[in-house]
């Protein structure tokens, strides 16, 4: 019995030996996994569809239910003012016709403008956009369109189809109810961000109050309003956020709130898009959604992170680097993820540029992470031509050098030295050439031998000349 007991005991303890030997061993290796790609996301967003895209890089963020159709409303006035800004200048005078006077819903959101009522397309955008005057929408398509309303709006679904949008169609330029007139939050969120590139359109969303002055109808000033209480105490300051940019409200019954907002922390700058909400619920989920995007993503510029002497770097387009340079671009990733951890591909285009450029696009790198394009920037070969002088011509708090220099030019010095030779070379054969005929006149050549003959006559009678040779 004590035998047995023994030797269960020795099992035991060789048994627990082997479990403590075998956790030492995979402490000291554990086993390395990747770590899965994941893309954070907020929730609670109640708004039926809404999408983020981050404008430097095109990256889009965010989406809920970004491809199903809504009526937009009077976010529709942001892709009206991009075709306006595009194609107008802002001093030209837009004059109101009897359809943009009358020819809106009864009761829409108006400034009330006459027929024939003069503004300049500035103070119409204004009006637009501020305000959400659909006359002003209208007048604005019929300048645009040469009088043809229709034609502004053919220019609007060009634009759109440009742009990539797939679920878009514009039926009118005010973004009154249609059954044609329809869009997506993502195809929303790509106007959205399109439009912000253009400075006017920038400028006008992100501007609280405006005053139109008198016009040719109104002897009195019209004051406007931003309706985008995220940007303007407009009627409360409840929803007043600090980073935003601007934007565009809109409302209809059949299309709910819908809202177009920007916004700006350190360098991402971001647009947000919610359609078929509240009038509450659109504001709740933009605030949301922009503070959960500055807090948890990060924006890196593509050329102060990437490395092209790092090998593989350029892939198809070879090793020769010594001419390629990175353009403009950038990637938004979330903060917990290392830019070098970010699937980078090299995608060689085929475009040409212009003969007189100095730059050809070679090729892009492109960033993906958690099946999410998050950026990229364009790759560039430059030609090897220098205009200007190194280092003098930078400044000097750019690095440059402040010693003041000449650039001498020794085509045109040689040039200025040929010349006057040529000019010496002139002259001195004009100057023989008068010589040699004043000699070989005949008068003057007969009377220089009669004087060189008396002359060498004086010379030998010459009593001192006589007196010398005596002497010796």
């Amino acid at each position: 019995m004590k035998k047995c007991k023994g030797l269960f005991k020795k099992i035991t303890s060789i048994g627990m030996a082997i479990v403590i030997c075998s956790s030492m061993a995979f402490v000291q290796s554990p086993m390395r996994v990747k770590a899965e790609e994941i893309w954070p996301e907020p929730e609670g967003i109640q708004s039926d569809a809404a999408c983020v895209i981050d404008i430097n890089s095109g990256t889009l963020l965010y989406e809920k239910n970004a491809d199903a159709v809504h009526y937009p409303a009077s976010i529709t006035k942001i892709m009206t003012a991009l075709i306006a800004a595009e194609n107008s200048s802002m001093d030209e005078t837009v004059t109101f016709s009897q359809k943009a006077v009358y020819e809106n819903e009864q009761g829409s959101s108006s400034i009330a403008r006459d027929y024939g009522e003069q503004m300049t397309m500035e103070q119409c955008l204004y009006g637009m956009l501020l305000e959400s005057a659909n006359e002003c929408a209208y007048a604005i398509a019929e300048h645009v369109g040469d009088g043809d309303c229709q034609k502004f709006v053919d220019m609007m679904n060009k634009k759109a189809k440009e742009l990539g949008c797939q679920n878009t169609h514009f039926n009118n330029p005010n973004g009154l109810p249609d059954e044609e007139h329809y869009t997506s939050a993502k195809d929303m969120a790509l106007i959205a961000a399109e439009a912000y590139k253009n400075p006017v359109v920038a400028k006008i969303v992100g501007t609280r109050q405006y005053t139109i002055p008198p016009t040719n109808k109104h002897v009195d000033p019209t004051p406007l309003n931003n309706h985008h209480m995220m940007l303007n105490f407009y009627k409360t300051s409840k929803w007043l956020y600090k980073y935003c940019l601007g934007g565009k409200t809109g409302y209809t019954k059949v299309a709910n709130s819908t809202l177009v907002t920007y916004a700006k922390k350190d360098n991402m700058l971001l647009a947000c898009v919610v359609m078929n909400t509240s009038q509450t619920a659109q504001y709740e989920d933009t605030t949301k959604l922009f503070n959960y995007y500055f807090d948890n993503f990060a924006e890196y510029t593509v050329k102060d992170s990437v490395d092209l002497n790092e090998s593989g770097k350029t892939g198809i387009l070879g090793k020769d680097i010594t001419l390629l340079n990175i353009g403009d671009g950038s990637v938004i990733i979330p903060k917990t993820v290392d830019l070098s951890t970010v699937k980078a591909q090299i995608k060689e285009t085929k475009s040409k540029s212009a003969s007189n450029s100095k730059e050809k696009k070679a090729g892009r790198i492109e960033y993906t992470y958690a099946n999410h394009v998050v950026g990229g920037a364009d790759l560039l070969y430059t030609t090897n031509t220098v205009d200007t002088y190194p280092f003098h011509n930078v400044k000097k708090s750019d690095g440059g050098s402040s010693i003041p220099y000449i650039k001498i030019d020794f085509k045109f010095i040689l040039e200025i030295i040929i010349g006057v030779l040529v000019i010496i070379g002139v002259f001195v054969f004009i100057s023989k050439k008068i010589k040699g005929a004043k000699i070989r006149h005949p008068k003057r050549a007969k009377l220089y031998k009669r004087d060189l003959s008396m002359y060498k006559k004086i010379k030998k009678n010459d009593p001192k000349k006589r007196n010398r040779r005596k002497r010796r």
